[in-house]
């Protein structure tokens, strides 16, 4: 008996690594489970969701190349090992939605993406009571329904069905992350804070792990019966993306959203890109009266300036001003603001200003709260950089 345990956990290059990025795992699901319970912001709850299952995701691998199934060779572990990537993919697209949608709350109907999932788990839990009732079950790995029906029909059928459903739901959330890049364009002056980068990089890594794990099914299923040690490599690189993913999610805000009022979303027909030739006119009184109030009052110098602020000072409605930006200057609400702090800056440039201040310091009198939003929307209007604007302008 002392030998049976003395071989189990065997500490070798496959099983501990795997081991330790697990445990690095789970510590930030304590960690985001923490922090929801103590904030109540959803995006926390539902990150330590996705994190947690892709952990337990690896718990096969992780047990079986310390040894388990060699000492334990009658045990139930593959009735639970449940794969859950059905419940991950819509997972994905809720935790997205969450932190760019503000005040974000989990309806009673968003249960219903999750019927897949709960129904698999109901499935595993039917087939091991009745397995467990069948005579001969405790001297045996795998019961009569497992053989016969989970493994040969269920888990096939459930590689395909779970490709589909995290292609729909990726492609989904990639509409979602990129409509709202679009979205807070048309709201806010200064977006670099808002534009969420963390979230771009977070699907590309769960695109990367899909688009590996497809492979590897599609491999093993179809070319070559690949083994425990060539399946390895998917779960070290499983384990990497849920450290990543956790260490990024944790010390990243992603609750600025939650924190001011989002509920304007223009019309799409009035967005330049979309609207195309279709435009509504607007009055010539009220694009002078935007444009003289620009010049005068210089809106543009507070970098925290957004469309309801400004529709407020104009006392116009949101949806009015919106018309009048997109169709009357023909820009988006971003375009046109920074457009005017790009001109103010040049304006300091041939007063001198650069004698006392720096670039940067002079771009954030403008109205610029970054560097990286500076440089991209000054390179964007004039075809240069600041420092190339300069050096052209001193010839």
């Amino acid at each position: 008996m002392f030998f049976l345990f003395s071989s189990f956990p065997d500490f070798n290059i496959y099983g501990t690594p795997l081991l330790i990025l697990v445990v690095q795992g789970l510590i930030f699901v304590g960690l985001l489970f923490g922090r929801y319970i103590k904030k109540k912001n959803i995006s926390d709850l539902l990150l330590a969701i996705i994190l947690l299952i892709v952990c337990y995701q690896q718990t096969c691998y992780t047990v079986g190349f310390m040894g388990w199934y060699n000492v334990f060779r009658n045990t139930k572990i593959n009735y639970f090992l449940i794969p859950m990537g059905l419940a991950i993919a819509p997972l994905i697209y809720f935790y997205v939605k969450a932190i760019t949608t503000s005040n974000y709350t989990f309806i009673k109907k968003d249960w219903l993406h999750f019927i897949p999932a709960i129904s698999l788990i109901l499935f595993r839990f039917s087939i091991y009571f009745y397995d467990s009732l069948q005579p001969g079950f405790h001297d045996t790995q795998n019961g009569i329904l497992k053989l016969s029906v989970d493994e040969p029909i269920v888990q096939p059928l459930l590689v395909f069905v779970s490709f589909a459903q995290m292609l729909l739901y990726l492609a989904f959330t990639f509409q979602l992350f990129y409509n709202y890049r679009k979205r807070i364009k048309e709201y806010f002056s200064n977006t670099y804070k808002l534009e969420l980068n963390w979230i771009l990089s977070f699907l590309i890594a769960f695109t990367a792990l899909f688009l590996y794990s497809s492979l590897q099914d599609i491999i093993g299923s179809l070319i070559i019966d690949l083994n425990y040690t060539q399946r390895w490599w998917l779960n070290i690189f499983m384990a990497l993306v849920v450290l990543f993913v956790g260490i990024k999610g944790y010390f990243t805000d992603t609750t600025k959203l939650n924190k001011i009022s989002f509920s304007f979303s223009p019309n799409p027909e009035s967005i330049p890109e979309i609207q195309k030739d279709k435009k509504e006119k607007v009055a010539n009184t009220d694009i002078k009266k935007v444009a003289n109030f620009m010049k005068s009052e210089k809106p543009y110098l507070n970098p925290d300036l957004n469309l309801s602020d400004l529709a407020k000072d104009l006392k116009m409605s949101r949806a009015e001003l919106s018309q009048i930006i997109n169709s009357g200057f023909n820009k988006n609400f971003n375009d046109f603001i920074n457009e005017y702090r790009v001109n103010t800056f040049k304006d300091k440039l041939e007063a001198g200003e650069h004698k006392q201040l720096s670039l940067l310091g002079i771009a954030y009198d403008c109205g610029f709260n970054s560097k990286a939003t500076f440089n991209r929307v000054f390179k964007k209007i004039t075809h240069s950089s600041p420092s190339e604007f300069l050096n052209s302008q001193a010839k």
